[in-house]
């Protein structure tokens, strides 16, 4: 299996996950608040079916993504939320059906990009591995709210290894969301996965070092916790600042999450 193979499966099974949780709830939960303040668990697979449309998009027809996105850049933010609105009319099922849809194709789509070419997106061509790897970053993200929305525990596996590598990659993105200017020095970066196997990334030298379980590292960079509520250790003031800007998506950073906030009972 190759390793655009191996990212492309665990993208799908983290949405087969994610479906078997959302396909058995009640009209009336779809209408439920999730952490992000605004979106419903409805809006939230709304977006999820979106941005996958766009990357099958992009990877399928390269001239019709530009002009999908065309302007999009001067104002992100309000063009993901417009596109909720695409899906306000659909029923439960019809949304559904799209989602599923949509992840298929885009699987399909990422697979088919000949070796050795990118794949136009928002801000600068990408690989599709690391599209397929942004694809698991949303729908980690995503599915962490419609969890916490429904108190679910989640189970984590070393599948999220690409999300971790997709995360140390933009390490910069938290600092570019703020105007600041990223630091030219190296982190290291020592996560534990779900199995016990160290992840380990950049200079092992580097005075400036993330450490933790990888499953808490991918909370905060996609500001699904607050770092009081991680055990990410950073040593080093420059990694220390990291962990209050951490983000592994482009855009606005959002509100993030409270110390604290979900402290309450599992099921």
């Amino acid at each position: 299996m190759s390793e655009l193979d191996e990212v492309l499966q665990a993208l799908t099974v983290e949405g087969e996950e994610l479906d078997r949780v959302v396909a058995g709830l009640q009209p009336s939960q779809w209408d439920l608040p999730t952490p992000a303040p605004g979106w419903t668990i409805a809006n939230q697979i709304g977006h999820l079916t979106f941005i996958f449309s766009l990357a099958r998009t992009a990877a399928s027809d390269a001239e019709t993504f530009k002009t999908l996105v065309a302007g999009a850049e001067k104002d992100f933010n309000g063009a993901v939320n417009a596109a909720l609105g695409l899906f306000a009319n659909d029923t439960i099922e019809s949304l559904l059906a799209k989602w599923r849809g949509e992840r298929k194709d885009v699987v399909d789509a990422l697979a088919a990009v000949p070796a050795g070419q990118v794949v136009p997106w928002l801000v600068n061509p990408l690989p599709p591995i690391i599209l397929a790897c942004a694809g698991i970053m949303e729908q980690f993200a995503h599915g962490q709210d419609i969890l916490d929305t429904l108190g679910i525990e989640r189970t984590f596996t070393d599948r999220i290894k690409h999300l971790v590598v997709f995360a140390v990659l933009t390490r910069d993105f938290g600092y570019q969301a703020r105007g600041l200017t990223p630091p030219a020095e190296e982190f290291r970066f020592e996560l534990v996965a779900p199995s016990g196997e160290l992840w380990a990334f950049g200079p092992e030298d580097a005075s400036q070092r993330i450490t933790g379980p990888a499953a808490d590292f991918c909370l905060l960079a996609t500001r699904r916790r607050h770092r009081d509520d991680l055990a990410i250790v950073a040593t080093g003031d420059v990694a220390d600042l990291w962990l209050d800007i951490a983000q592994c998506y482009r855009g606005p950073a959002g509100e993030g999450r409270r110390p604290g906030q979900f402290a309450a009972a599992r099921v």
